[in-house]
């Protein structure tokens, strides 16, 4: 006997919901035989029913009323595309509420209000999965969620945003200033008119969030996140990372400490030697650590429609192999309940470059600056003469707030110009 069709609506139909679109339609056999019950698109909820759309879509599912397609109770599996906070939140609570399971690749409402959605799932028995929200087509969400279940996660360590990677590379390959490498990655499609959420850090906190929520079984809100962009990083910081043999990457960073856990965004100095480095373009990484597996690194492309799509129609054959077996999956694990510590509480070193007075004694002053902070220097480079001098400082590790308050201090000094750089450093043995 042939089991009864699960009927999915789609919400949303742009570049990922239209490669969806066309892969249930071109794989409907196999993706039926993997679910175990044939999979039958109900309805596609649009904002614009006079667009041109790729012939793979039915205009005859098409709807601008997504809460008549929700609401109507039809649909097994609601896959929410349409981004942003409302009316996705919305959308979805009422999806749940009429029994439906939830397929989203939505970041900034998982970040923003993950709790809600969760705590929904929860009371109405039905799944919520999110392959697609945190790094494209890489499978990561899945091996955090389970198969890492058994281990304990001490840190995260992930370049999860294609443009700033993409424009951060070309500034290390070129030469180029960030204007130009941004221009050039909106010529290509990979920096949007408007690339505030990109470069300045957004986008990659609300994924760091994620995977922080998911590596420690902790809440985390977007509001824990420390962020910072890359608007700031200057051809002239990537040219004296690259004389060091390092690379300046953008990276989302989930850690374990003894007093909590601690999550941040910023752009930061590794060694070329580590396995993020090597990470070009608009590719994506996730460099894991954890106690028993030891080093695990998830790599792949993190957008575009092929890839999204793929790890939606991941997603939707798990949540349909559930409700063919009349199951549910995982859902939230929150058990730990951590402290979510501060950024001055991270342990991590900085890269301080310096333009200072080129007279005698100025070194001595510097040097005063970072003791009096207990911050150790590893190293120093002294380059130039007259108005060019400049001073290079790597430090030992030291916890973040001595460090700024270092730099704060160091700018105040008679003898500093300016402070052309500051940039941490990450991904070092012990750090």
């Amino acid at each position: 006997m042939t089991p009864r069709p699960l009927r999915l609506a789609l919400l949303g139909c742009g570049t990922v919901g239209t490669e969806v679109v066309r892969q249930l339609k071109s794989r409907h056999e196999d993706l039926a035989a993997r679910v175990g019950a044939p999979l039958e698109l109900v309805g596609i909820a649009v904002r614009d029913l006079t667009r041109p759309r790729d012939p793979a879509v039915d205009p005859a599912l098409l709807t601008d009323d997504p809460s008549s397609l929700v609401g109507a109770g039809e649909a097994d599996i609601v896959v929410e595309l349409i981004g942003g906070l409302e009316p996705a939140r919305s959308l979805l609570l009422t999806a749940m509420s009429r029994g439906a399971s939830v397929v989203t690749a939505n970041k900034a409402l998982l970040a923003e209000d993950g709790v809600t959605i969760y705590e929904a799932a929860e009371k109405y028995g039905v799944d919520v999965y999110f392959e697609a929200a945190v790094a494209g087509g890489i499978p990561l969400i899945r091996p955090l969620r389970e198969s890492l279940a058994g281990d304990t996660v001490r840190r995260i360590l992930g370049i999860v945003n294609g443009t700033t990677n993409y424009i951060l590379s070309r500034m290390d390959e070129t030469g180029a200033d960030f204007a130009t490498a941004l221009a050039e990655a909106r010529s290509l499609g990979y920096a949007e008119a408007d690339p505030t959420a990109d470069v300045e850090g957004f986008d990659a906190a609300a994924k760091a969030a994620i995977l922080g929520s998911l590596a420690f079984h902790t809440r985390i809100s977007l509001g824990d996140v420390h962020r910072e962009g890359i608007a700031g990083v200057t051809a002239e910081a990537v040219a004296a990372a690259h004389d060091m043999g390092y690379v300046i990457k953008l990276l989302a960073i989930c850690e374990r400490t003894d007093r909590g856990i601690g999550v941040r965004v910023h752009p930061a100095m590794i060694p070329r030697s580590h396995p993020l480095a090597a990470v070009r373009d608009a590719y994506n990484a996730v460099f894991v650590e954890c106690e028993a597996a030891g080093h695990l690194m998830f790599y792949g492309r993190g957008a575009g429609g092929a890839p999204t799509a793929s790890a939606v129609l991941g997603d939707i054959v798990a949540v349909g192999r559930n409700r063919v077996r009349g199951g549910v999956g995982i859902g939230e694990s929150a058990y730990a309940d951590l402290d979510v510590r501060p950024i001055g509480e991270a342990i991590t070193r900085y890269h301080v470059n310096l333009d200072v007075a080129d007279r005698a004694g100025v070194l001595a002053q510097v040097a005063t600056v970072f003791a009096r902070h207990d911050v150790s220097i590893q190293t120093v480079r002294q380059s130039g003469r007259g108005d060019d001098a400049q001073l290079a400082v790597l430090t030992h590790t030291a916890p973040d707030a001595a460090l700024a308050a270092t730099v704060a201090d160091l700018r105040r000094l008679d003898a500093v110009r300016a402070v052309a750089s500051v940039l941490r450093v990450e991904g070092e043995e012990g750090l």
